[in-house]
């Protein structure tokens, strides 16, 4: 469905922040018969309905808005509103039309435009991706789940997404080129079922892109794609890491030497496998790497890491505080801590509790020697997981102020303390930015508090 078709027709926009405001703005403009504006619950992410947007589409709360929802001939969904919210099965049982914004928006915008998401690095990848393409002289324009709703995005010749699996969940259109950098079971309880969630993400790659580029080094994400055709980074037959001329660990295409790991600013084998797919997407859109192989180095070496994902802290004592805070799962947990092996490591988890099973974490540790501390609302859960392990030390906070304390009288000098949650951030916080402040703060308050 084009945001075209919406002309004559009754439409509903469920949701009234970002994402919300950007589609009543996009379909007001469209001539729709008529158009209302429904939010069920007011949150942080809720922003005021007035002036010309509640002019255009006048705001409906409480039953009131099922009710406009379900008389409606299309129902324009925010990605906040999950799968399993009670009214969407009334909807779908009403017949009504569902789409999102960015369902809209790839109609009209998919043959121009590189689709990331994944569990993890979704993120990284896809800043990546428009880092990488503007070295080369390939403009592109970067939106989408980093904040800037594909449709307040400007006209461009290229477009890079990165796409949640809840904005993947109503596309009837893929983008281009389709990226999947990770899957690990995450947002279930928005989802309903790990097996959904993985339908959602996957949905990217369901109407016919041109080109499908995965992490080739992912098991989950191999099993789900069975035998379908892709670009598998991370392995011999694409882009890969492998020892270069000097011995030392190098990037390659197939067998051609590119640059040095040495060159990639970021920490962790995971992060390794983002430039892999990033590096197989430009080749995919007909870059010369081999020829561009300077150029790249250059770019990557310049890249500064996102904010909130493994961005280091420097303290005078010496430790290295290290804010990954949109490590929201085990398995993002798990790759922030192998970024730290083989040095003395603190991490603090724990966040909104969603009953996610911590036996990976418990697995992933148990032959470290690494100190854990919970803090609430999971962190005692995510404690009591690890419970016997023999080379985990854990301990349990109030608050996250407390654990930066602890933290600093238990780790070593030299030592990392990492903030990796495993658990959202909502709940106790505004947001992931929210919490991110309040370790900095923590951090600044307790210095000097060690023993």
């Amino acid at each position: 469905m084009h945001l075209s078709d919406l002309r004559g027709r009754t439409v509903a926009i469920w949701g009234t922040g970002r994402e919300g405001l950007a589609a009543a703005t996009a379909v007001a403009a469209h001539g729709p018969a008529s158009l209302v504006a429904v939010d069920d619950r007011e949150n942080f992410l809720s922003l005021p309905w007035d002036g010309a947007v509640a002019e255009a589409a006048p705001l409906v709360t409480g039953k009131a808005g099922l009710e406009r929802l379900l008389s409606a001939d299309v129902v324009v969904r925010s990605p906040g509103v999950p799968q399993t919210h009670p009214w969407m099965a009334q909807l779908r049982e009403s017949g009504v039309l569902v789409t999102q914004g960015t369902a809209l928006w790839m109609a009209d915008h998919g043959d121009r435009t590189i689709g990331v998401t994944g569990s993890k690095g979704k993120s990284t990848t896809s800043s990546l991706i428009s880092h990488l393409l503007t070295a080369v002289d390939r403009p592109n324009v970067f939106g989408g789940n980093i904040g800037v709703p594909t449709l307040e995005l400007p006209d461009a010749e290229l477009y890079v997404l990165e796409l949640s699996s809840y904005q993947c969940s109503d596309l009837a259109d893929s983008p281009r080129i389709a990226v999947i950098t990770a899957l690990f079971p995450e947002h279930l309880d928005a989802h309903g079922s790990e097996e959904q969630y993985y339908r959602d993400k996957l949905n990217l790659i369901s109407y016919g892109p041109r080109t499908v580029v995965v992490n080739g080094a992912d098991p989950r994400l191999a099993v789900e794609l069975g035998d379908r055709a892709a670009v598998r980074a991370g392995t011999a037959d694409s882009v890969n890491v492998a020892g270069g001329p000097d011995g030392n660990p190098w990037f390659h295409l197939v067998d051609r030497p590119l640059f040095p790991r040495a060159v990639l600013p970021l920490v962790g084998r995971h992060n390794e496998g983002n430039l892999c797919v990033a590096l197989a997407v430009l080749d995919a859109l007909g870059v010369d790497l081999v020829e561009r192989k300077d150029t790249l180095a250059i770019a990557v070496a310049e890249f500064q890491g996102l904010a909130h994902r493994l961005a280091e802290i420097a303290d005078p004592s010496g430790l290295t505080f290290v804010d990954d805070t949109l490590a929201t799962s085990p398995y993002a947990a798990m790759h922030a801590i192998d970024a730290y092996d083989g040095r003395p490591l603190t991490v603090i988890v724990g966040g909104s509790d969603r009953g996610v099973d911590y036996g990976p974490l418990r697995e992933h540790l148990a032959e470290r020697e690494i100190t854990v501390i919970g803090i609430p609302d999971s962190g005692p859960r995510i404690i009591a997981a690890l419970a016997d392990l023999p080379g985990v030390r854990s301990e349990i906070a109030e608050d996250l102020t407390a654990a930066v304390r602890q933290s600093r009288k238990l780790t070593p000098a030299g030592g990392v303390v990492l903030l990796s949650p495993a658990a959202p951030s909502y709940g106790r916080y505004r947001n992931y930015k929210h919490r991110s402040e309040a370790f900095r703060e923590a951090i600044e308050e307790t210095a000097g508090s060690a023993s």
